[in-house]
């Protein structure tokens, strides 16, 4: 679905010049010129129509229409992203301002920013940033902003994956196609079905996302909760949680029955666990992954849940997205007939987060409009040509080089 340009043009109908003063938000901001905002967002349908929360979907458009355009702003949305003809490669070279979400992604590639010549703001409305070129952004048209609403949808995101684990380790999705198909054969679920308490759960990173899994764990009494990181939780958290970092992710993996992927993709975890990590694992344990699908290599995982050594595998993380009907990981199963927990990418996109998230959106476009450019610092990704992050990997400053 695509929404055609639209621009307000009463100021044209009464004879005055399209730029106007903008006196949305606080404070005295400058003349606001008219610019190109693209938003690629996914289709909603029938569902937009029925919740009109579903702000994340090209019908609903984060609730951002109203408000672009009573500053005279163009604002397009489209969910057609792919290939040379499509909106998204279309309307690019003429974009001031790009609004991108995780669970659509439109790919910004070092060739497609090539073309963005205009292209000065990059918002991802939600977290990850990954499906942008981030080395060729902050070379481009001077350092294209990065910026990403950090922090709305890690609650939403915790929670998947402890609904993940408990689906694995109580193999609750075959127990539950049983009944579905009018079957009732407690045997063949309970073959495969334990309990999350006493076992070892490790989380590769533990950032926004991995500290608040490790919180929810504690209260299921699980044997030892595990992380590995670049850098240590503060001592007083650790004691809190009750957890303990390991130095190396080999050996974290080769205690836990339960792993969790919560980092971000860069090119130091892209393919991370492939073949000769997951061989490391417990044998028969379970991994989740709700970070980002090239996180794992898909025929290895689906080869170790055939062979046994994982469990079972779930998340809601692709590469690409959406996945191909034929992608390994939609009907990969363990020995027993089960072990897959995945599901489409929604992890952080309920209801909730899509609130935060739409206003987070608002408020960095808004401090870019304005001129201000007063981001909040924890949502920049990348900035006046160089990394403000290192959860994008730790880097070399450019302008260091």
């Amino acid at each position: 679905m695509t929404r055609s340009r639209m621009q307000s043009s009463r100021a044209e109908a009464c004879g005055l010049p399209s730029s106007r003063v903008n006196l949305t938000g606080t404070g005295f901001e400058r003349l606001s010129i008219p610019r190109l905002i693209l938003a690629v967002l996914y289709d909603g349908g029938e569902h937009a129509k029925q919740v009109p929360e579903l702000l994340g979907t090209t019908e609903n458009e984060l609730g951002l229409r109203p408000w672009l355009e009573s500053q005279g702003h163009t604002f397009i949305t489209t969910s057609d992203k792919e290939g040379p003809n499509s909106v998204f490669e279309r309307e690019l070279p003429d974009t001031e301002i790009l609004i991108t979400t995780p669970f659509h992604p439109a790919y910004l590639t070092a060739e497609r920013l090539k073309k963005a010549k205009k292209l000065k703001l990059a918002v991802t409305a939600g977290i990850g940033s990954d499906h942008i070129d981030l080395n060729a952004a902050n070379v481009t048209n001077g350092g294209i902003t990065v910026a990403e609403v950090t922090g709305s949808n890690v609650v939403s995101v915790a929670e998947h994956v402890i609904m993940t684990i408990l689906d694995l380790v109580r193999n609750f999705v075959p127990a539950h196609e049983q009944i579905e198909r009018g079957e009732w054969d407690v045997a063949a679920i309970a073959k495969d079905a334990f309990d999350l308490e006493g076992k070892v759960v490790g989380t590769v990173a533990v950032g926004r996302i991995g500290e608040r899994v490790l919180r929810r764990l504690k209260a299921f009494d699980c044997k030892e909760l595990l992380y590995y990181d670049y850098q240590p939780l503060n001592p007083k958290v650790e004691a809190e949680i009750g957890c303990r970092r390991v130095d190396s992710l080999e050996e974290m993996v080769a205690q836990c029955d339960v792993v969790t992927i919560n980092c971000p993709l860069h090119e130091s975890t892209m393919g991370l666990f492939n073949k000769d990590l997951i061989s490391k694992m417990k044998k028969g344990s379970w991994l989740v992954n709700t970070a980002r699908g090239a996180i794992v290599v898909k025929e290895d995982v689906a080869e170790a849940l055939r062979t046994g050594q994982l469990r079972g595998y779930g998340g809601d993380v692709w590469y690409p997205q959406p996945a191909p009907k034929d992608h390994p990981l939609r009907y990969a199963k363990n020995i027993y007939g089960g072990g897959n927990a995945m599901t489409p990418h929604y992890s952080g996109t309920t209801l909730d987060a899509q609130k935060r998230y739409a206003e987070g959106t608002k408020k960095i476009i808004e401090s870019y409009l304005s001129g201000r450019h007063d981001y909040n610092p924890q949502d920049l990704i990348v900035y006046n040509g160089d990394y403000a992050t290192r959860s994008y990997g730790i880097r070399e400053s450019n302008k260091a080089k």
